[in-house]
């Protein structure tokens, strides 16, 4: 029989389940994201994780919406859906798309998500993935406290961030990835421009 440690004031009975599940050898990374559109910088971030971390696999969730972005220049969903489902079939790695939040009451807050996912998979450890541009503003965060106390998080780099220094404030783990200098913005942009950008472009 597995002995669970008992939740003290501060800690609920999922919260200790989920810290419980840390030492466990299977661990699944959660890389969350519009993916608008997807593009090389995920992927590379993606392959990045699960061959320099203690990551046994990765999932890229894509969220329908963000409470913290506008949804006026989303592609649509299936459209995001089906980019993912294509780039990640040409990897050769451990990586899978989740489509959790598409039944996931709205707006798609993390916490609610991760809180979820390990309800339903008791048995993995889940972390949580995200740029250092993310935790600069993580206070912002529906829940944030909660977040960082019940699930480990990996940090990787963006420009004009002190991603090293954000994650010792917060007490979360960097990840010394290489610096890539591509978002769904900058490729948005230039489409707007009528740019070819099939280049940055992940699932075409």
């Amino acid at each position: 029989m597995t002995n669970y440690p008992k939740p003290n004031a501060g800690l609920n009975i999922l919260q200790a389940l989920i810290l419980n599940n840390k030492a466990h050898t299977s661990r699944c990374g959660l890389y969350f994201g519009s993916f608008n559109p997807m593009h090389i910088g995920h992927l590379a971030i993606a392959n990045y994780m699960l061959e320099y971390t203690d990551l046994d696999a990765l999932r890229l969730v894509l969220s329908p919406e963000s409470p913290l972005k506008s949804h006026q220049t989303m592609l649509p969903l299936e459209e995001r859906l089906q980019r993912i489902e294509r780039a990640v079939a040409q990897l050769g790695l451990p990586v899978s798309v989740s489509r959790v939040e598409f039944d996931l009451p709205k707006p798609s807050y993390t916490i609610n998500t991760l809180k979820h996912l390990a309800a339903r998979e008791p048995h993995l450890c889940f972390v949580l993935i995200m740029g250092a541009d993310n935790l600069a503003v993580i206070e912002s965060w529906h829940q944030w406290q909660e977040l960082l106390q019940s699930f480990e998080v990996y940090v990787y780099p963006r420009i004009g961030y002190e991603g090293q220094a954000l994650c010792e404030t917060y007490k979360v783990r960097y990840i010394d990835a290489p610096l890539i200098d591509i978002s769904s913005s900058f490729i948005r942009r230039g489409m707007e421009e009528g740019r070819n950008m099939n280049g940055f472009l992940a699932g075409l």
